[in-house]
């Protein structure tokens, strides 16, 4: 079995990351002064409808998400461990661990 000392292993992984160290350059059209200034949003994204829902985003706080979309319709208390709880509003359900928001889904 051939064994390389710690110095020689490195070298050779360092060398071994410096050959293709480049990039192409690639020419892109530019782009329409008419879409370059109408930001992509949720209402303006590919397939969206205009029934499109807001919903709470990732890593949100219960205060935050109760400030922006008022009281929940219903709230189910915090079971297993990591604690994980759920509020039902009219057109979403959001789900947290702990006091942060994990999942938010648009009801059926």
């Amino acid at each position: 079995m051939l064994r390389l000392s710690h110095f020689a292993a490195t070298g050779l992984l360092l060398l071994g990351l410096s050959t293709n160290l480049s990039a192409e350059e690639l020419d892109m059209p530019p782009v329409p002064e008419s879409e370059a200034e109408t930001p992509v949003t949720e209402a303006t994204a590919p397939g969206a409808t205009e029934y499109s829902v807001q919903l709470p985003g990732r890593g949100m706080t219960m205060e935050t998400v109760q400030n922006r979309f008022g009281q929940a319709l219903e709230t189910y208390p915090a079971v297993g461990e990591p604690p994980i709880s759920k509020w039902v509003y009219k057109d979403f359900t959001v789900y947290f661990e702990s006091e942060f928001v994990i999942h938010a889904v648009v009801n059926q």
